[in-house]
């Protein structure tokens, strides 16, 4: 497991009278190459045995003993103080029962490295194991929480599956005397909400066996998670103020399908016209205003794309690739708007190879061309998409249909049709995707035309299964990013030669890329769904081995690895 020198986490585990199942616990989080920090706190002898012995046994873990029992979140800070003072910068904590599902540290590892500030948190997701009183009591903290914070952002604040911030951690240890058993873990998350620090989840499932031993006691347990709630609540009167501001400034981010499109239908004439009337140059300047107003105006989309580019760095650090030039937020959005130039010229009918293009394989692609053969082009949101248009500029005899989604580009679409009617032939427009578009373009690679389709961006009008989207995770830039099914699955529908197509800018010049990836593409029934998976992994890698030749060159201004709201994932953790 890579990590980036700034991002140094340990797994941090608190253990009272859990010696029956810690061998278990250390024997699954040893793969991952951490080093642990256990705390017995207290234990008695069966147990402090046992665990001397582990501690003896793997040289990755060490052993600190409280001299009696002082609670789980006694034990927990301890052990972030002992994490900080090794010069960690995160701690992993894991529960000594055996509860939580620990093939899923590394998704929780990768978001902390991606949001360093954060604290991750497990999401639980329970089976029938689980006590129906304690499941009912977590809904009780819930809405407590949420009264103490003003806010609905905090998911789950009991489970102990979680990577915390050391630094921020220990600031809000030193300013507040926190509660030291069954209550540490939801203080502390409301007072870092309290303090700015934000928290992320994620779903992993929780399972309670049969021989497990819980230290909850029913009575005083609950009686300290009562005045917890007390002192919070009484703490949250004076902060309201600054809760309501920060509710407002940090609102659930939704997903990108229902972000309205901002407005700038004029902008967008006005740069169309500077270009017509004076060149590609003086439309360059331009741009400069235009997209600084863009950039400084769209928090959203400027958090987002700075996010991708730290993912980006991490990834190039950690494969020791260098990368072609300084990442920058702004340029990234420069570059956004030179693509629409692109786009613009090419619908006004400039043509695109040439001096300032080059497709990279053009041989195979006339061979393609020549066979007459119906294909299917995935394209992406990595580059000018419309590069899709020099396939006509070679050959004349291949026609090339685009299927778009038109609800949220409805503004720039208008403005497409006001520079040439007649350029919209070669769309497919839809705003959902059904049987009736299937058909249609199974019509069209039957007369042996070509049919490009993005595959990196999911959408809540977009591909559906009974009511509801389906997306597969995959590993994008060290850590799982939400791709559609769609494409894909109607990639094995159209049963058509499929290639890929990356459009990006390299040394001032567009490269075209133009590479086989199924022939067809199947999913045999009996290994439907790791077949798809496999082809997405594909997919995803080839998307990631492109990103990172042109950084500046992928336009989903958007957190692309949020899952989308209400949308099942079919790549759940094992």
């Amino acid at each position: 497991m890579s990590m980036s020198r700034a991002f140094r986490p340990c797994i941090i585990i608190p253990c009272f009278n859990h010696g029956a199942t810690m061998a278990r616990v250390l024997e699954r989080i040893q793969p991952f190459g951490l080093n642990c920090i256990l705390v017995d706190d207290g234990s008695e002898q069966k147990t402090a045995d046992e665990l001397v012995r582990l501690a003896a046994l793997y040289p990755w873990v060490t052993l600190t003993r409280l001299p009696k029992n002082q609670g789980k979140g006694a034990a927990v800070m301890a052990a972030m103080k002992q994490a900080r003072e090794q010069d960690y910068s995160h701690a992993l904590q894991v529960d000594a029962d055996g509860q939580h599902q620990l093939a899923d540290i590394p998704v929780l590892l990768a978001e902390a490295e991606a949001y360093p500030e954060c604290l991750i948190s497990g999401r639980p997701v329970y089976d029938s194991s689980v006590p129906k009183a304690r499941l009912y009591g977590r809904y009780v903290t819930h809405v407590w929480v949420w009264i103490e914070t003003l806010s609905l952002s905090l998911k789950d604040s009991m489970c102990g599956f979680r990577v915390y911030p050391l630094a921020a951690s220990l600031d809000v240890m030193r300013k507040n005397a926190l509660g030291e058993r069954m209550d540490f873990d939801t203080e502390i998350m409301v007072r870092l909400y309290w303090q700015g620090t934000d928290s992320r989840f994620i779903a992993t499932r929780v399972v309670y066996p049969e021989e497990g031993l819980s230290h909850f006691d029913a009575l005083k347990d609950n009686l300290r998670i009562s005045w917890m709630h007390t002192r919070l609540f009484l703490g949250m009167l004076p902060r309201i103020p600054s809760l309501l501001r920060r509710r407002q400034s940090t609102r659930d981010e939704p997903h990108w399908s229902k972000t309205q499109e901002r407005k700038g239908l004029w902008g967008i004439r006005l740069m169309l016209k500077v270009y017509r009337l004076l060149g590609r140059g003086a439309f360059a300047l331009l741009l400069y205003p235009v997209i600084g107003y863009f950039w400084l105006t769209g928090r959203r989309q400027r958090q987002a794309s700075q996010d991708y580019l730290r993912r980006l760095a991490r990834v190039a650090e950690a494969r020791r690739i260098t990368l072609p030039y300084k990442l920058s937020s702004f340029r990234h959005f420069m570059r956004f708007g030179d693509a629409m130039l692109s786009k613009l010229a090419t619908w006004q009918g400039d043509t695109l190879l040439g001096r300032d293009a080059l497709l990279v394989d053009a041989a195979r692609c006339e061979a393609q061309i020549a066979s007459g053969q119906g294909t299917l082009i995935l394209c992406s949101h990595l580059g000018d998409i419309e590069s899709c248009r020099a396939l006509g500029e070679l050959n004349k005899n291949v026609k090339v249909n685009a299927l778009v989604f038109t609800q949220h580009a409805e503004r720039f679409n208008q403005v497409m049709k006001e520079v040439n009617p007649d350029a919209c032939v070669n769309l497919i427009q839809v705003t959902n995707m059904g049987p009736d578009t299937a058909i249609r373009l199974k019509e069209c690679l039957d007369r042996g035309e070509w049919v490009a389709v993005v595959g990196d961006r999911t959408s809540a009008g977009g591909y559906q299964r009974g009511g509801q989207q389906r997306v597969i995770l995959s590993d994008f830039l060290g850590a799982p990013a939400a791709f559609p099914q769609g494409p894909f699955i109607l990639a094995s529908v159209l049963r058509v030669p499929v290639f890929l197509m990356f459009g990006i800018l390299q040394r001032q010049r567009l490269n075209i890329y133009f590479e086989p990836f199924a022939d067809p593409l199947l999913f045999p029934r009996a290994t439907r769904q790791q077949s798809l998976q496999n082809i997405v992994d594909s997919y995803a890698q080839r998307l990631e081995h492109y990103s990172l030749l042109a950084p500046h060159d992928w336009f989903n201004f958007y957190d692309f690895w949020q899952r989308p709201s209400g949308v099942p994932a079919d790549r759940e953790s094992d």
